[in-house]
Protein backbone atom coordinates (compact mmCIF):
# COMPACT_ATOMS: atom_id res chain seq x y z
CA UNK A 1 0.00 0.00 0.00
CA UNK A 2 1.92 2.93 -1.10
CA UNK A 3 -0.32 5.46 -0.30
CA UNK A 4 1.00 6.49 3.27
CA UNK A 5 -1.92 7.61 4.83
CA UNK A 6 -3.93 4.51 3.89
CA UNK A 7 -3.14 2.41 7.08
CA UNK A 8 -3.44 -1.52 7.17
CA UNK A 9 -5.34 -3.01 9.51
CA UNK A 10 -3.13 -4.64 12.06
CA UNK A 11 -5.42 -7.76 12.67
CA UNK A 12 -6.40 -10.37 10.15
CA UNK A 13 -9.41 -9.45 8.75
CA UNK A 14 -9.62 -11.99 5.80
CA UNK A 15 -11.78 -14.04 7.37
CA UNK A 16 -14.38 -11.10 7.51
CA UNK A 17 -17.53 -10.74 4.47
CA UNK A 18 -17.31 -7.54 3.72
CA UNK A 19 -20.79 -5.92 3.11
CA UNK A 20 -22.93 -6.04 -0.14
CA UNK A 21 -23.32 -2.48 -0.20
CA UNK A 22 -22.33 0.34 0.98
CA UNK A 23 -22.93 2.59 4.56
CA UNK A 24 -25.76 4.40 4.46
CA UNK A 25 -23.92 7.48 6.04
CA UNK A 26 -27.15 8.93 7.72
CA UNK A 27 -28.69 5.99 9.51
CA UNK A 28 -26.09 3.24 10.19
CA UNK A 29 -24.92 0.23 12.12
CA UNK A 30 -20.93 0.23 11.81
CA UNK A 31 -20.15 -2.65 9.61
CA UNK A 32 -17.40 -5.18 11.62
CA UNK A 33 -14.75 -3.70 9.67
CA UNK A 34 -15.54 -0.07 10.12
CA UNK A 35 -15.75 -0.92 14.03
CA UNK A 36 -12.08 -2.57 14.18
CA UNK A 37 -10.72 0.69 12.24
CA UNK A 38 -12.47 2.98 14.41
CA UNK A 39 -11.08 0.92 17.80
CA UNK A 40 -7.73 1.09 15.90
CA UNK A 41 -8.26 5.22 15.78
CA UNK A 42 -9.44 5.38 19.13
CA UNK A 43 -6.43 3.33 20.78
CA UNK A 44 -4.05 5.97 18.66
CA UNK A 45 -6.36 8.80 20.16
CA UNK A 46 -5.58 7.45 23.68
CA UNK A 47 -1.80 7.15 23.52
CA UNK A 48 -0.62 9.41 20.97
CA UNK A 49 1.64 11.75 21.43
CA UNK A 50 1.72 13.84 17.77
CA UNK A 51 -0.56 16.58 18.96
CA UNK A 52 -1.68 18.54 22.32
CA UNK A 53 -5.72 19.18 22.30
CA UNK A 54 -7.96 19.26 25.02
CA UNK A 55 -11.19 16.67 24.31
CA UNK A 56 -12.27 17.16 27.87
CA UNK A 57 -11.10 13.46 29.02
CA UNK A 58 -8.03 14.25 31.52
CA UNK A 59 -8.67 16.61 34.57
CA UNK A 60 -6.90 20.34 34.36
CA UNK A 61 -5.57 20.40 30.74
CA UNK A 62 -4.94 23.65 29.38
CA UNK A 63 -7.02 25.36 26.70
CA UNK A 64 -10.57 25.18 25.95
CA UNK A 65 -12.74 21.06 25.80
CA UNK A 66 -13.44 20.92 22.29
CA UNK A 67 -14.89 17.35 21.56
CA UNK A 68 -14.49 15.72 18.12
CA UNK A 69 -16.01 13.72 15.67
CA UNK A 70 -13.66 11.61 14.11
CA UNK A 71 -14.63 9.14 11.02
CA UNK A 72 -13.08 6.00 9.45
CA UNK A 73 -13.54 4.70 5.55
CA UNK A 74 -12.70 1.06 4.93
CA UNK A 75 -11.41 0.95 1.54
CA UNK A 76 -9.80 -1.36 -1.28
CA UNK A 77 -6.94 -0.16 -3.27
CA UNK A 78 -6.52 -0.98 -6.97
CA UNK A 79 -5.32 -4.53 -6.03
CA UNK A 80 -7.67 -5.51 -4.19
CA UNK A 81 -5.83 -5.04 -0.57
CA UNK A 82 -7.72 -3.61 2.23
CA UNK A 83 -7.38 -0.76 4.46
CA UNK A 84 -8.55 2.39 6.57
CA UNK A 85 -8.60 6.24 6.46
CA UNK A 86 -9.07 8.39 9.03
CA UNK A 87 -10.48 11.98 9.48
CA UNK A 88 -11.41 14.28 11.81
CA UNK A 89 -14.19 16.96 11.45
CA UNK A 90 -13.07 21.06 11.60
CA UNK A 91 -10.00 21.68 12.83
CA UNK A 92 -7.48 19.71 15.42
CA UNK A 93 -5.06 21.22 17.55
CA UNK A 94 -5.40 24.48 15.71
CA UNK A 95 -4.30 22.75 12.67
CA UNK A 96 -5.56 21.47 9.88
CA UNK A 97 -3.03 19.10 9.28
CA UNK A 98 -1.81 15.95 10.87
CA UNK A 99 0.21 12.78 10.49
CA UNK A 100 -2.29 9.58 9.38
CA UNK A 101 -5.41 11.23 8.95
CA UNK A 102 -6.74 12.86 5.77
CA UNK A 103 -6.44 16.52 5.07
CA UNK A 104 -8.71 18.94 4.77
CA UNK A 105 -10.29 19.69 0.96
CA UNK A 106 -9.03 22.81 1.15
CA UNK A 107 -6.64 24.16 3.73
CA UNK A 108 -7.88 27.64 5.27
CA UNK A 109 -5.26 27.79 7.92
CA UNK A 110 -2.16 27.71 5.48
CA UNK A 111 -0.09 30.75 6.05
CA UNK A 112 0.63 30.55 1.96
CA UNK A 113 -3.43 29.98 0.77
CA UNK A 114 -4.88 33.51 -0.48
CA UNK A 115 -7.58 32.76 2.49
CA UNK A 116 -4.74 34.00 5.11
CA UNK A 117 -3.77 36.59 3.11
CA UNK A 118 -6.91 38.05 2.51
CA UNK A 119 -7.60 37.55 5.99
CA UNK A 120 -4.80 39.74 6.87
CA UNK A 121 -6.22 42.33 4.78
CA UNK A 122 -9.46 42.07 6.28
CA UNK A 123 -8.55 41.74 9.71
CA UNK A 124 -6.15 45.19 8.93
CA UNK A 125 -9.88 46.88 8.01
CA UNK A 126 -11.25 45.77 11.43
CA UNK A 127 -8.13 47.45 13.39
CA UNK A 128 -8.51 50.86 11.18
CA UNK A 129 -12.66 50.59 12.17
CA UNK A 130 -11.76 49.71 15.96
CA UNK A 131 -8.89 53.16 16.23
CA UNK A 132 -11.52 55.14 14.50
CA UNK A 133 -14.59 54.19 16.64
CA UNK A 134 -12.78 54.34 20.21
CA UNK A 135 -10.66 57.47 18.47
CA UNK A 136 -11.25 60.15 21.31
CA UNK A 137 -11.95 62.69 18.44
CA UNK A 138 -14.92 60.65 17.46
CA UNK A 139 -16.58 59.65 20.60
CA UNK A 140 -16.30 63.32 21.43
CA UNK A 141 -17.95 64.20 18.54
CA UNK A 142 -20.78 61.95 19.17
CA UNK A 143 -21.38 63.18 22.64
CA UNK A 144 -21.40 67.36 21.42
CA UNK A 145 -23.91 66.47 18.77
CA UNK A 146 -25.85 64.98 21.79
CA UNK A 147 -25.24 67.68 24.03
CA UNK A 148 -26.68 70.35 21.40
CA UNK A 149 -29.30 68.36 20.45
CA UNK A 150 -30.73 68.14 24.06
CA UNK A 151 -29.84 72.32 24.51
CA UNK A 152 -31.63 72.80 21.53
CA UNK A 153 -35.06 70.70 22.97
CA UNK A 154 -34.17 72.46 25.94
CA UNK A 155 -34.13 75.83 24.73
CA UNK A 156 -37.37 75.66 22.29
CA UNK A 157 -39.21 73.55 24.50
CA UNK A 158 -39.12 76.41 27.31
CA UNK A 159 -39.82 79.35 24.23
CA UNK A 160 -42.87 77.31 22.98
CA UNK A 161 -44.10 76.94 26.62
CA UNK A 162 -43.47 80.68 27.14
CA UNK A 163 -45.24 81.64 24.19
CA UNK A 164 -48.85 79.31 25.15
CA UNK A 165 -49.09 81.01 28.68
CA UNK A 166 -48.88 84.64 26.67
CA UNK A 167 -51.44 82.98 24.55
CA UNK A 168 -53.67 82.39 27.65
CA UNK A 169 -52.82 85.37 29.08
CA UNK A 170 -54.53 87.12 26.41
CA UNK A 171 -57.34 85.07 26.24
CA UNK A 172 -58.35 86.06 29.95
CA UNK A 173 -57.72 89.35 29.24
CA UNK A 174 -60.11 89.41 26.18
CA UNK A 175 -63.14 87.70 28.59
CA UNK A 176 -62.42 90.48 31.70
CA UNK A 177 -63.32 94.31 29.92
CA UNK A 178 -61.85 95.51 33.36
CA UNK A 179 -58.43 94.52 33.29
CA UNK A 180 -56.79 97.65 31.67
CA UNK A 181 -53.84 95.89 30.13
CA UNK A 182 -52.92 97.24 27.06
CA UNK A 183 -53.60 94.23 24.42
CA UNK A 184 -51.93 96.33 21.89
CA UNK A 185 -48.88 95.88 23.70
CA UNK A 186 -49.32 92.03 24.58
CA UNK A 187 -49.73 91.25 20.75
CA UNK A 188 -46.53 93.20 19.78
CA UNK A 189 -44.83 91.17 22.49
CA UNK A 190 -46.35 87.84 21.31
CA UNK A 191 -45.01 88.55 17.63
CA UNK A 192 -41.84 89.25 19.41
CA UNK A 193 -41.91 85.71 20.73
CA UNK A 194 -43.18 84.26 18.05
CA UNK A 195 -40.18 85.73 16.06
CA UNK A 196 -37.94 84.72 18.91
CA UNK A 197 -38.55 81.27 18.58
CA UNK A 198 -38.14 81.23 14.49
CA UNK A 199 -34.62 82.53 15.26
CA UNK A 200 -33.87 80.08 18.13
CA UNK A 201 -35.29 76.96 15.23
CA UNK A 202 -33.36 78.20 12.82
CA UNK A 203 -29.95 79.13 15.33
CA UNK A 204 -30.00 75.59 16.85
CA UNK A 205 -30.61 73.92 13.57
CA UNK A 206 -27.45 75.18 12.42
CA UNK A 207 -25.88 74.08 15.28
CA UNK A 208 -27.15 70.81 15.11
CA UNK A 209 -25.97 70.83 11.03
CA UNK A 210 -22.66 72.10 12.13
CA UNK A 211 -22.44 69.38 14.61
CA UNK A 212 -23.71 66.49 12.33
CA UNK A 213 -21.02 67.71 9.41
CA UNK A 214 -18.40 67.44 11.97
CA UNK A 215 -18.92 63.35 13.27
CA UNK A 216 -20.17 62.87 9.79
CA UNK A 217 -16.34 63.21 9.39
CA UNK A 218 -15.53 59.99 11.33
CA UNK A 219 -18.68 58.19 10.16
CA UNK A 220 -18.39 58.29 6.46
CA UNK A 221 -14.96 57.01 6.79
CA UNK A 222 -16.13 54.50 9.25
CA UNK A 223 -18.80 53.32 6.59
CA UNK A 224 -16.47 52.74 3.67
CA UNK A 225 -14.64 50.60 5.75
CA UNK A 226 -17.12 48.40 6.47
CA UNK A 227 -18.33 48.71 3.10
CA UNK A 228 -14.97 47.95 2.06
CA UNK A 229 -14.72 44.99 4.70
CA UNK A 230 -18.00 43.53 3.27
CA UNK A 231 -17.25 43.35 -0.30
CA UNK A 232 -14.02 41.92 0.82
CA UNK A 233 -15.28 39.08 3.15
CA UNK A 234 -18.20 38.02 0.70
CA UNK A 235 -15.65 37.90 -2.41
CA UNK A 236 -13.19 36.24 0.36
CA UNK A 237 -16.30 33.54 1.27
CA UNK A 238 -16.96 33.22 -2.61
CA UNK A 239 -13.67 32.60 -3.77
CA UNK A 240 -13.23 30.00 -0.81
CA UNK A 241 -16.94 28.07 -1.92
CA UNK A 242 -14.97 27.46 -4.97
CA UNK A 243 -11.85 26.07 -3.48
CA UNK A 244 -14.29 23.82 -1.38
CA UNK A 245 -14.66 20.95 -4.66
CA UNK A 246 -15.52 17.26 -4.22
CA UNK A 247 -15.06 14.55 -6.25
CA UNK A 248 -17.41 11.44 -6.71
CA UNK A 249 -16.36 8.21 -8.43
CA UNK A 250 -16.92 9.77 -11.47
CA UNK A 251 -13.86 11.98 -11.07
CA UNK A 252 -16.58 15.09 -11.53
CA UNK A 253 -15.89 17.56 -9.17
CA UNK A 254 -18.29 20.24 -7.79
CA UNK A 255 -17.99 23.09 -5.38
CA UNK A 256 -19.97 24.41 -2.24
CA UNK A 257 -21.15 26.97 -4.65
CA UNK A 258 -22.65 24.43 -6.74
CA UNK A 259 -23.85 22.09 -4.29
CA UNK A 260 -25.68 24.75 -2.10
CA UNK A 261 -26.65 27.13 -5.05
CA UNK A 262 -24.48 29.73 -3.79
CA UNK A 263 -25.47 29.59 0.07
CA UNK A 264 -23.50 27.08 1.94
CA UNK A 265 -24.23 26.86 5.48
CA UNK A 266 -20.83 27.67 8.05
CA UNK A 267 -18.38 24.92 8.50
CA UNK A 268 -20.01 23.03 5.08
CA UNK A 269 -17.04 20.45 3.85
CA UNK A 270 -15.65 20.10 6.63
CA UNK A 271 -16.78 17.26 8.55
CA UNK A 272 -14.70 13.65 8.42
CA UNK A 273 -17.41 11.82 5.84
CA UNK A 274 -16.78 14.18 2.51
CA UNK A 275 -13.06 14.67 3.58
CA UNK A 276 -12.38 11.35 3.56
CA UNK A 277 -14.60 9.99 0.53
CA UNK A 278 -13.14 12.60 -1.75
CA UNK A 279 -9.30 11.28 -0.54
CA UNK A 280 -10.44 8.08 -1.78
CA UNK A 281 -12.21 9.32 -4.73
CA UNK A 282 -8.14 11.28 -5.83
CA UNK A 283 -6.20 8.19 -4.59
CA UNK A 284 -8.52 5.68 -6.41
CA UNK A 285 -9.61 3.68 -3.60
CA UNK A 286 -12.96 2.33 -3.24
CA UNK A 287 -15.07 2.83 -0.81
CA UNK A 288 -16.37 -0.37 1.65
CA UNK A 289 -17.84 1.14 4.77
CA UNK A 290 -17.91 4.01 6.91
CA UNK A 291 -18.59 5.17 10.44
CA UNK A 292 -18.09 8.30 12.59
CA UNK A 293 -17.76 8.61 16.05
CA UNK A 294 -17.71 11.30 19.38
CA UNK A 295 -14.43 11.80 20.93
CA UNK A 296 -14.51 13.91 24.27
CA UNK A 297 -16.44 15.87 26.32
CA UNK A 298 -20.11 16.05 24.92
CA UNK A 299 -20.60 19.89 23.60
CA UNK A 300 -23.25 22.09 25.86
CA UNK A 301 -25.67 22.44 23.47
CA UNK A 302 -25.60 18.75 21.94
CA UNK A 303 -25.98 15.32 23.20
CA UNK A 304 -22.48 13.50 22.51
CA UNK A 305 -21.27 10.37 23.91
CA UNK A 306 -17.99 9.74 24.18
CA UNK A 307 -17.05 6.95 21.48
CA UNK A 308 -20.73 6.90 20.49
CA UNK A 309 -21.03 6.15 17.20
CA UNK A 310 -23.29 8.97 15.23
CA UNK A 311 -24.26 9.50 11.53
CA UNK A 312 -23.60 12.06 9.11
CA UNK A 313 -25.33 15.22 9.71
CA UNK A 314 -27.84 16.12 6.87
CA UNK A 315 -28.09 19.66 7.22
CA UNK A 316 -23.92 20.42 5.93
CA UNK A 317 -22.97 16.77 4.72
CA UNK A 318 -26.31 14.97 2.79
CA UNK A 319 -26.26 17.60 -0.22
CA UNK A 320 -22.20 17.26 -0.62
CA UNK A 321 -22.26 13.19 -0.02
CA UNK A 322 -25.78 13.14 -2.57
CA UNK A 323 -22.98 14.30 -5.26
CA UNK A 324 -19.88 12.35 -3.63
CA UNK A 325 -22.01 9.39 -3.29
CA UNK A 326 -23.61 8.96 -7.15
CA UNK A 327 -23.38 5.39 -8.31
CA UNK A 328 -22.66 3.58 -5.74
CA UNK A 329 -25.15 1.35 -3.79
CA UNK A 330 -25.50 2.04 -0.63
CA UNK A 331 -27.62 0.27 2.54
CA UNK A 332 -31.37 0.90 2.65
CA UNK A 333 -32.80 4.39 3.24
CA UNK A 334 -34.75 3.68 6.42
CA UNK A 335 -36.81 7.15 6.39
CA UNK A 336 -38.34 5.95 3.15
CA UNK A 337 -39.15 2.69 4.29
CA UNK A 338 -42.90 2.02 6.08
CA UNK A 339 -41.90 1.61 9.68
CA UNK A 340 -45.63 0.79 10.45
CA UNK A 341 -45.90 -2.30 8.20
CA UNK A 342 -47.36 -5.61 9.60
CA UNK A 343 -47.95 -3.69 12.69
CA UNK A 344 -51.20 -3.49 14.29
CA UNK A 345 -53.01 -0.44 15.98
CA UNK A 346 -54.83 -1.40 19.32
CA UNK A 347 -57.96 0.36 19.98
CA UNK A 348 -58.08 0.46 23.86
CA UNK A 349 -60.98 2.57 24.05
CA UNK A 350 -63.66 3.83 22.04
CA UNK A 351 -67.27 5.88 22.40
CA UNK A 352 -69.76 8.33 20.24
CA UNK A 353 -67.17 11.07 20.57
CA UNK A 354 -63.47 9.77 20.38
CA UNK A 355 -61.27 6.78 20.51
CA UNK A 356 -57.86 5.84 21.99
CA UNK A 357 -54.98 4.02 20.52
CA UNK A 358 -52.00 2.28 21.53
CA UNK A 359 -49.23 3.31 18.90
CA UNK A 360 -46.51 1.16 18.92
CA UNK A 361 -42.89 1.74 18.51
CA UNK A 362 -41.69 2.47 15.21
CA UNK A 363 -44.68 3.85 13.92
CA UNK A 364 -45.79 7.61 12.30
CA UNK A 365 -48.73 9.39 14.25
CA UNK A 366 -49.44 11.41 11.25
CA UNK A 367 -47.93 10.99 7.69
CA UNK A 368 -44.31 12.19 6.83
CA UNK A 369 -42.63 13.08 3.98
CA UNK A 370 -42.05 9.93 2.49
CA UNK A 371 -44.28 7.51 4.40
CA UNK A 372 -48.12 8.02 4.37
CA UNK A 373 -48.83 4.95 6.87
CA UNK A 374 -49.42 6.37 10.13
CA UNK A 375 -52.34 6.52 12.82
CA UNK A 376 -53.90 9.31 11.63
CA UNK A 377 -54.04 7.37 8.01
CA UNK A 378 -55.21 4.10 9.31
CA UNK A 379 -58.01 5.95 11.67
CA UNK A 380 -58.37 7.62 8.52
CA UNK A 381 -59.77 4.44 7.21
CA UNK A 382 -61.42 3.19 10.33
CA UNK A 383 -63.59 5.72 10.51
CA UNK A 384 -63.99 7.14 7.03
CA UNK A 385 -67.22 9.61 8.68
CA UNK A 386 -65.18 11.53 10.90
CA UNK A 387 -64.05 15.02 10.64
CA UNK A 388 -61.66 17.18 11.77
CA UNK A 389 -57.85 16.37 12.31
CA UNK A 390 -58.53 12.82 14.21
CA UNK A 391 -54.94 13.05 15.75
CA UNK A 392 -55.47 15.46 18.78
CA UNK A 393 -51.84 14.86 19.93
CA UNK A 394 -48.43 13.27 18.68
CA UNK A 395 -46.13 11.07 19.93
CA UNK A 396 -41.89 10.65 18.40
CA UNK A 397 -42.37 8.06 16.03
CA UNK A 398 -39.84 5.79 17.94
CA UNK A 399 -42.05 6.12 20.93
CA UNK A 400 -44.96 3.66 21.69
CA UNK A 401 -47.95 4.53 23.97
CA UNK A 402 -51.48 6.28 24.06
CA UNK A 403 -52.67 8.77 21.33
CA UNK A 404 -56.32 10.25 21.59
CA UNK A 405 -58.42 10.10 18.21
CA UNK A 406 -61.14 12.81 17.87
CA UNK A 407 -63.96 11.55 15.73
CA UNK A 408 -65.20 15.18 15.24
CA UNK A 409 -63.88 18.62 14.58
CA UNK A 410 -65.62 19.75 17.33
CA UNK A 411 -64.45 16.95 19.79
CA UNK A 412 -61.22 17.67 18.40
CA UNK A 413 -61.22 21.05 19.30
CA UNK A 414 -62.21 20.35 23.19
CA UNK A 415 -60.15 17.76 23.81
CA UNK A 416 -56.86 19.79 22.12
CA UNK A 417 -58.07 22.82 24.46
CA UNK A 418 -57.22 20.56 27.13
CA UNK A 419 -53.47 20.07 25.67
CA UNK A 420 -53.38 23.76 25.22
CA UNK A 421 -54.23 25.00 28.95
CA UNK A 422 -51.97 21.75 30.44
CA UNK A 423 -55.16 20.45 31.60
CA UNK A 424 -54.18 17.09 30.43
CA UNK A 425 -52.13 14.71 32.43
CA UNK A 426 -49.86 12.28 30.99
CA UNK A 427 -47.39 9.54 32.50
CA UNK A 428 -44.52 8.03 30.21
CA UNK A 429 -42.34 5.02 31.27
CA UNK A 430 -38.71 5.01 30.06
CA UNK A 431 -35.68 2.46 31.41
CA UNK A 432 -32.11 4.66 31.38
CA UNK A 433 -28.88 3.58 30.48
CA UNK A 434 -27.49 4.02 34.11
CA UNK A 435 -27.88 4.23 37.84
CA UNK A 436 -29.70 7.88 38.83
CA UNK A 437 -28.28 8.49 42.69
CA UNK A 438 -31.60 10.80 43.22
CA UNK A 439 -35.31 9.33 44.06
CA UNK A 440 -37.25 12.22 41.68
CA UNK A 441 -36.44 15.36 40.46
CA UNK A 442 -37.44 18.07 37.72
CA UNK A 443 -35.29 19.03 34.68
CA UNK A 444 -36.50 22.73 32.55
CA UNK A 445 -33.93 22.91 29.81
CA UNK A 446 -35.02 25.02 26.76
CA UNK A 447 -35.29 23.06 23.23
CA UNK A 448 -34.87 24.07 19.45
CA UNK A 449 -34.51 22.04 16.38
CA UNK A 450 -30.59 21.72 15.14
CA UNK A 451 -30.79 23.09 11.97
CA UNK A 452 -27.87 21.40 10.54
CA UNK A 453 -29.08 18.14 11.85
CA UNK A 454 -33.00 17.78 11.83
CA UNK A 455 -34.86 16.29 13.56
CA UNK A 456 -32.27 16.87 16.32
CA UNK A 457 -33.21 19.02 18.72
CA UNK A 458 -30.56 21.20 20.84
CA UNK A 459 -30.24 22.70 24.33
CA UNK A 460 -30.50 26.56 23.68
CA UNK A 461 -30.99 29.54 26.02
CA UNK A 462 -31.04 31.99 23.69
CA UNK A 463 -33.87 30.58 21.18
CA UNK A 464 -34.92 27.65 22.30
CA UNK A 465 -38.33 27.02 24.04
CA UNK A 466 -39.18 26.63 27.75
CA UNK A 467 -39.46 22.27 28.39
CA UNK A 468 -39.72 20.99 31.53
CA UNK A 469 -40.09 17.34 33.25
CA UNK A 470 -40.59 15.95 36.44
CA UNK A 471 -39.33 12.42 37.36
CA UNK A 472 -39.48 9.71 39.41
CA UNK A 473 -37.61 6.13 40.09
CA UNK A 474 -39.58 2.51 39.80
CA UNK A 475 -36.62 0.98 40.21
CA UNK A 476 -33.08 0.02 39.62
CA UNK A 477 -31.48 -3.13 38.20
CA UNK A 478 -28.45 -4.23 35.80
CA UNK A 479 -26.58 -0.97 35.56
CA UNK A 480 -30.26 0.66 34.30
CA UNK A 481 -32.91 2.52 36.17
CA UNK A 482 -36.61 2.67 35.09
CA UNK A 483 -38.43 5.85 35.25
CA UNK A 484 -41.76 7.70 35.17
CA UNK A 485 -41.81 10.60 33.15
CA UNK A 486 -43.96 13.44 33.54
CA UNK A 487 -43.51 15.85 30.78
CA UNK A 488 -45.21 19.41 31.28
CA UNK A 489 -44.40 21.01 28.54
CA UNK A 490 -44.63 18.96 25.29
CA UNK A 491 -41.56 19.75 23.10
CA UNK A 492 -40.13 17.60 20.52
CA UNK A 493 -37.87 14.68 21.65
CA UNK A 494 -38.22 16.14 25.29
CA UNK A 495 -38.07 13.38 27.39
CA UNK A 496 -35.08 11.95 24.84
CA UNK A 497 -33.16 14.95 25.38
CA UNK A 498 -33.84 15.96 28.98
CA UNK A 499 -32.83 12.46 29.29
CA UNK A 500 -29.53 12.12 28.05
CA UNK A 501 -28.08 15.42 28.00
CA UNK A 502 -25.32 15.96 30.73
CA UNK A 503 -27.65 19.15 32.23
CA UNK A 504 -30.76 16.64 32.37
CA UNK A 505 -30.25 13.10 33.86
CA UNK A 506 -26.77 12.13 31.92
CA UNK A 507 -28.67 8.40 31.20
CA UNK A 508 -30.04 8.17 27.46
CA UNK A 509 -33.01 6.18 27.34
CA UNK A 510 -32.30 2.39 26.01
CA UNK A 511 -32.40 2.42 22.19
CA UNK A 512 -32.47 5.79 21.59
CA UNK A 513 -30.31 5.89 17.68
CA UNK A 514 -30.62 9.57 18.55
CA UNK A 515 -29.30 10.44 21.69
CA UNK A 516 -27.85 7.61 22.67
CA UNK A 517 -27.11 3.72 21.76
CA UNK A 518 -29.42 1.93 19.00
CA UNK A 519 -31.72 -1.29 20.64
CA UNK A 520 -33.98 -3.69 19.29
CA UNK A 521 -36.64 -0.43 20.16
CA UNK A 522 -36.43 3.28 22.04
CA UNK A 523 -37.84 2.16 25.75
CA UNK A 524 -40.15 4.81 26.02
CA UNK A 525 -44.03 4.44 26.51
CA UNK A 526 -46.27 6.62 26.80
CA UNK A 527 -48.34 4.25 29.41
CA UNK A 528 -51.19 6.76 31.07
CA UNK A 529 -53.28 9.90 30.30
CA UNK A 530 -55.78 11.47 32.50
CA UNK A 531 -58.52 14.35 30.90
CA UNK A 532 -61.83 15.39 30.89
CA UNK A 533 -64.20 13.85 28.84
CA UNK A 534 -65.26 16.96 26.26
CA UNK A 535 -69.21 15.82 26.71
CA UNK A 536 -70.14 14.22 29.85
CA UNK A 537 -66.99 16.10 31.92
CA UNK A 538 -65.98 12.67 33.33
CA UNK A 539 -62.64 12.78 34.84
CA UNK A 540 -61.10 9.66 32.88
CA UNK A 541 -57.70 8.03 33.00
CA UNK A 542 -56.41 4.94 30.83
CA UNK A 543 -53.29 2.95 30.99
CA UNK A 544 -51.55 0.81 29.22
CA UNK A 545 -48.49 -1.00 30.30
CA UNK A 546 -45.33 -1.06 28.14
CA UNK A 547 -44.12 -3.87 26.51
CA UNK A 548 -40.40 -3.77 26.99
CA UNK A 549 -39.57 -7.16 27.60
Amino acid sequence: MPNTLLQKFKYNVSEIQLPEKFTFPFYYEPHELSVIAANELQNYLETQTDFEHNFGLVDNQEGFVIGKMFGVLVVQNQQGELGYLWAFSGKLAESNQHSFFVPTVYDMLDNKGFFKKEEISINQLNLEIEILENSIDYIASIDYLQKVMQQSEKEITEQKIKIKLSKKTRAEIRKNPSITTDLEMLNKASQEEGILLKKMTQHWQYKIDEATQKLFQFTSKIETLKETRKQKSAALQQRLFEKYTFLNQYKELKSLSEIFDGNPPAGAGECAAPKLLHYAFQHNLKPIAMAEFWWGQSPKSEVRKHKQYYPACTGKCQPILAHMLQGIEMDDNPFILNPAEGKELDVVYEDNYFAIVNKPAEFLSVPGKKVVDSVYWRMKQKYPNATGPLVVHRLDMSTSGLLLIAKTAEIHKKLQSQFIKRQVKKRYVALLEGVLNQESGSIELPLRVDLDNRPNQLLCYEFGKIAKTKWEVIYRINNQTLVYFYPITGRTHQLRVHAAHPDGLNAPIVGDDLYGTKANRLHLHAESITFQHPVSKEMMTISVEADFW
